[in-house]
């Protein structure tokens, strides 16, 4: 493949096998693991509650209708509702799994030997339209923390760009050479420029196997936000070293970078509750773990042998890329018999959110249609029943959407229908009421019951999370902390609505083959004028107004009112998402994590070779000695 810029070592080819999902080309002895048996006790005890308490939930609700006959309305109520039993009872298991192996292992981390490292590890950053001050200002801290560690000599950096604005091509190029000037004589970096962005990113590491995989035993993939300390480089490089059977290590990235209200909101969540999934998560998918695309460390000949994705077939005949590839990589090396697996424990991992609610409702329409197409590969042949999981997560994760939009439109309907027809007097007793049973028990008991399950995993971490020293230590004042978790739930809850009906679009979008395009993410912090917001938030808007005449006009159920108030203000709202909050008077308002309080080293000096970077960028002339062209 011809490029447009390159700055390579000498080509090292490694074919990747051509994969089909209606047959397994290779497949490999993972060996009998001696804690199998536990590992199934984990999943009887995440799958077993969870099917157990939607039965019992929705047998309950079935009785409590058939009580004055179940109309057709009454019965898509029940299936909603059972649909979305399964999906908060299994995140509440999922969490209390969490809260167990806690516990039983105090939080230990398994630690490796650094310098027993006998692999030759490539960090792959692929690019696509990024600043590249930020892109080489973080490989840059990496790279001099991995320079101060043991087995240095044994990693490289590729900067893998598919950039096509020529501007930012011209300063990366810039920018490369500036780092491997810094870097000369101490660790490899690389960077080289497709002319066609073939396959997105999954061609870019592609065509980086074809070509130079074989002189690597490790490919660290990082996304252009992504940040690890060399300290959490080596583990995961450590930690494939000592198991042979692993094909892919995954950490779990922690949020940085936050400095408006709704990113701080995500980078709390994730710091203070996000840590308890994570562990639950990791206890019973074991083996048979997921990748999310990034800070994770993986085999290269593993993946190559097994991961090279096929594509889909349109409806119209014509291929499909997948474009949620991560899901369907981690199934694919787990059939041919390569363990994947999380370290929830590994401190160091980092990546960035999004700004605005405008911007996360954006990238997420772009991981909706991905995660959609999961649902064609479900029957895949020879993938794991805890692969299969991880894919039907990945779409249900959009797909509640429509289901809870839908269950409020219909308990909505449910709740005027049977208002409009309720008789107190009988004609062989007029003068004597009968007074009926109130159908809002019900709806108080499911309105109760979603917020249970909802806030359950996030008061379980808040809780752990807060009797951890560290945690002490770093907010200083339990007011503080207990404040800025008041603060983080109600927001919340108020934004919780929008984004409701923003994954209902999404999904529809997906499922009519709408939109699709894979466009950089917005990682800046300016917000959205009222008119553009109006523009993106109409229908919450409507939908919103038209519930609040209904709560006022139509005896539509109290219960509804807020989420008629939050959709109603989606526009309002969306502006507050964009409001500056990082370096605001009450700590309580800033919703800091220990990582704000505490800055980490890496996170300072990514910090400090971002200036360094965009200073050399920005403000000095264009030199003659750019990258020659292959």
């Amino acid at each position: 493949m011809p490029y447009a810029a390159a700055d390579m070592p000498a080509r090292a080819p490694l074919a990747m096998s051509p994969q089909t999902f209606s047959k397994v080309t290779h497949k490999r002895d993972i060996g009998a693991s001696p804690g199998r048996t536990g590992v199934r006790l984990w999943r009887l005890a995440a799958f077993g509650p969870t099917i157990v308490l939607s039965a019992m939930i929705c047998y309950w609700l079935i009785q409590y209708l058939s009580q004055g006959g179940v109309s057709k309305v009454d019965a898509a109520v029940v299936a909603l509702v059972a649909l979305t039993s399964l999906w908060l009872i299994f995140s509440v298991t999922t969490a209390c799994l969490g809260l167990v192996s806690f516990m039983l292992t105090r939080g230990r981390v398994m630690r490796h030997d650094p310098a027993q490292i006998q692999m030759d590890v490539a960090l792959l950053v692929p690019v696509y339209n990024e600043p590249p001050w930020d892109v080489f200002g973080n490989a840059s801290a990496m790279l001099r923390e991995l320079a101060n560690g043991p087995g240095a000599g044994r990693y490289s950096l590729f900067i893998l760009s598919d950039t096509r604005d020529p501007d930012i091509a011209a300063l990366e190029e810039r920018a490369f050479a500036a780092l491997k000037r810094d870097m000369a004589g101490s660790i490899e970096v690389h960077y080289r420029r497709r002319s066609e962005n073939t396959d997105k990113k999954v061609g870019n590491i592609a065509d980086w196997i074809e070509n130079w995989g074989a002189a690597y035993d490790a490919m660290l993939v990082l996304d252009a936000d992504s940040l690890m300390s060399g300290r959490a480089i080596r583990h995961l490089a450590s930690a494939l070293a000592a198991d042979p059977s692993a094909g892919l290590i995954q950490s779990r990235p922690m949020l940085i970078g936050a400095e408006t209200l709704f990113g701080r909101v995500q980078q709390f969540s994730n710091s203070v509750y996000g840590w308890l999934v994570a562990e639950g998560l990791s206890s019973w998918s074991q083996q048979e773990g997921n990748y999310w695309g990034h800070n994770a460390i993986i085999r290269t000949r593993a993946f190559a042998e097994s991961a090279r994705l096929p594509y889909l077939r349109g409806w119209r005949g014509t291929s499909q890329l997948l474009l949620s590839h991560d899901f369907v990589e981690a199934g694919m090396l787990r059939r041919a018999g390569w363990a994947v697996r999380l370290l929830p424990r590994v401190t160091g991992s980092y990546e960035e959110t999004p700004q605005t609610l405008i911007d996360y409702a954006l990238r997420d329409r772009r991981w909706c249609h991905g995660n959609m197409q999961h649902l064609r590969i479900l029957a895949a042949r020879g993938f794991h029943m805890i692969s299969r999981v991880h894919l039907l997560q990945g779409a249900l994760a959009f797909l509640m959407s429509p289901a809870w939009l839908a269950a409020i439109v219909l308990w909505a309907f449910v709740s005027v229908r049977d208002d409009s027809a309720v008789g107190y007097f009988s004609q062989a007793n007029p003068l004597m009421p009968i007074w009926p049973e109130a159908t809002t028990n019900m709806a108080w008991f499911f309105l109760l019951f979603v917020y249970g399950m909802l806030l359950f995993p996030k008061i379980a971490g808040a809780v752990i999370f807060g009797l951890q020293p560290r945690t002490r230590t770093a907010y200083g004042s339990r007011r503080v902390y207990i404040g800025s978790i008041m603060i983080e739930l109600f927001l919340a809850v108020l934004y919780a609505p929008i984004m409701m009906v923003q994954h209902t679009i999404a999904t529809f979008h997906a499922l009519l083959g709408l939109g699709g395009g894979w466009s950089p993410q917005n990682r800046g912090s300016g917000g959205y004028g009222w008119w553009a917001s109006l523009r993106f938030h109409w229908i919450e808007t409507v939908f919103g107004t038209a519930l609040l005449g209904g709560v006022i006009f139509a005896d539509v159920s109290l219960l509804i009112l807020p989420i008629a108030i939050s959709l109603a203000a989606a526009v309002p709202l969306s502006r507050l998402s964009s409001v500056p909050v990082a370096n605001a008077a009450s700590r309580v308002i800033r919703l800091d994590t220990p990582h704000t309080l505490i800055e980490p080293k890496i996170v300072k000096l990514a910090r400090r070779e971002r200036a360094w970077m965009k200073a050399i960028l920005l403000d000095r002339p264009a030199g003659p000695g750019s990258i020659a062209a292959e």
